[in-house]
């Protein structure tokens, strides 16, 4: 497939160069000292004081040729694992969402981990979707189970690969307990590690985070899957200029990428992004602007100058609810996304600007997931398919309905949406007129209203319950009044 490209080969050339000039000139802010001391053995000038890492452009190019050209994202089942870039675009839900719309009422309000549990299920029953990023936080959750409280129900419900992020050591090795207890063992958990974590260490402009860097560097150091997200806003901290903001976030980028190469040689990791224009209006966080679109695929062409894999938020809304700006938001950044060549796509279920989620609008991303990905498949060219003979089969006027090619191919060729409606009108009126969001949340009932068995037998997860007390419980219920 060929890419659209926004830059040209000189273009990135010069985008890297500057992103070099930044790590040499102007450094960034490494407030932890653990970081500060393995860029300072490895090359860098480090500041004690001033917290200031300068890099040298020989020591950037001798860490990123160690960077891997693919990623994997793995499943409980490995029939979900997906690799990047060949299994591209993998399709993540957004995440870490504070409310949700109750799908009973309507009224936003905060979410809980039983919330959690039917978003879950409903992500492992949707074809579109390859990895559940946890969609929202969990509002019930005890206390020093905030982090648990949210991957419990999902790995109770989901077969797909898991991804989550935490604030902590303490918290990390809960998750990393709860995955050995689920796989088996701790050494069964390591060989096939289902959960992959996700952090931004770098704050723009040029800060790295004390507590995210610190994970970033332990889940690197353990070999286990983690990748880090940047994430420039321009015109509040990167330059009022989509150029500059690129620049900035792959300076940012590569200093995160070249730490876990100190850590750890050959760390598979994710070019991954959110940089968004704001809006100087009235400085609103603009996700659901184009521009965030074109940003990623600038993106999208360096990480292919680095060869390794790229993605991230795209997709996104600024749309209260679940209408025409949140469908003509999503689809337009999504699909620049996929046309550029990105292989990962953090994207489904999220209104207003990552606040609100949706289980509408989960469904509907879904649907538009599917369509992404048929724009991927591209056309299958072959000889067969130029299909010749059944034209002159055929022949002027005549019809291809009854063909055997037809037949042979009419599920397969074109994608059958199970929400976009094709009847006509009066098809339509006779099935309640059901407008997109109507029967995305039709869709919804019929997926929860269906009987289902938890995917963690009961005996393990009495041993999860023993070990972790007050957990949250975790089961998949309908929500009162449906």
């Amino acid at each position: 497939m060929a890419y659209a490209t926004l830059l040209t080969q000189e273009q990135v050339e010069r985008i890297h160069e500057a992103s070099l000039e930044i790590l040499e000139n102007v450094g960034l802010l490494v407030r932890h000292p653990m970081a500060r001391d393995i860029y300072g053995k490895h090359g860098c000038m480090a500041d004690p004081e001033t917290q200031i890492v300068k890099i040298p452009p020989k020591v950037v190019e001798q860490f990123r040729a160690m960077m891997p050209p693919t990623f994997t994202f793995r499943g409980r089942d490995p029939q979900f694992d997906r690799t990047l870039p060949d299994e591209g675009p993998v399709i993540v839900t957004a995440s870490s969402a504070p409310d949700i719309i109750d799908p009973v009422t309507g009224e936003v309000r905060r979410s809980r981990s039983d919330d959690i549990a039917r978003i879950a299920h409903l992500i492992n029953e949707l074809p579109g979707y390859d990895v559940f990023s946890v969609s929202t936080l969990a509002d019930d959750a005890p206390p020093e189970q905030f982090t648990l409280s949210r991957i419990y129900p999902s790995l109770k419900h989901c077969l797909k690969p898991i991804r989550i992020n935490n604030k902590d050591l303490k918290d990390a090795e809960m998750i990393l307990r709860l995955g050995a207890l689920i796989a088996g063992s701790e050494e069964a958990y390591r060989e096939h590690p289902f959960i992959t974590h996700h952090f931004c260490p770098v704050v723009s402009p040029l800060t790295m985070d004390y507590d995210s860097t610190e994970m970033l560097i332990y889940f690197a150091k353990n070999k286990l899957p983690v990748y880090p997200s940047i994430v420039p806003n321009a015109g509040l901290t990167s330059p009022m200029s989509m150029t500059g903001t690129l620049v900035q976030g792959n300076a940012e980028f590569l200093a995160a990428a070249i730490l876990m190469q100190m850590v750890q040689e050959a760390t598979p990791l994710i070019y991954a992004t959110l940089p968004t224009v704001a809006d100087m209006r009235t400085g609103a966080y603009a996700s659901g602007g184009i521009e965030c679109g074109m940003l990623h695929m600038g993106c999208a062409q360096m990480a292919r100058f680095y060869n390794v894999p790229s993605g991230g938020y795209i997709g996104l809304t600024n749309a209260k609810i679940n209408d025409a700006q949140s469908g003509f938001e999503t689809g337009l950044s999504t699909m620049a996304g996929v046309l550029a060549g990105m292989d990962m796509l953090n994207m489904g279920g999220l209104l207003d600007a990552l606040k609100i989620f949706d289980f509408a609008k989960a469904v509907i991303d879904g649907e538009i997931a599917q369509m992404l990905k048929q724009v991927k498949r591209g056309f299958e060219f072959s000889e067969e398919n130029l299909a010749l003979n059944v034209i002159a089969d055929a022949g002027p006027g005549g019809s291809f309905m009854t063909n055997k090619h037809t037949v042979k191919r009419m599920k397969t060729e074109a994608l059958l949406p199970k929400i976009a409606d094709r009847d006509a009108r009066e098809g339509w009126e006779k099935k309640g007129s059901l407008d997109a969001h109507a029967h995305a949340m039709q869709r919804v009932r019929d997926i929860l209203g269906k009987e289902t068995s938890d995917l963690i037998s009961p005996e393990v997860d009495a041993q999860i319950r023993a070990e972790f007390d007050g957990m949250v419980s975790g089961e998949l219920e309908m929500p009162e009044g449906w």
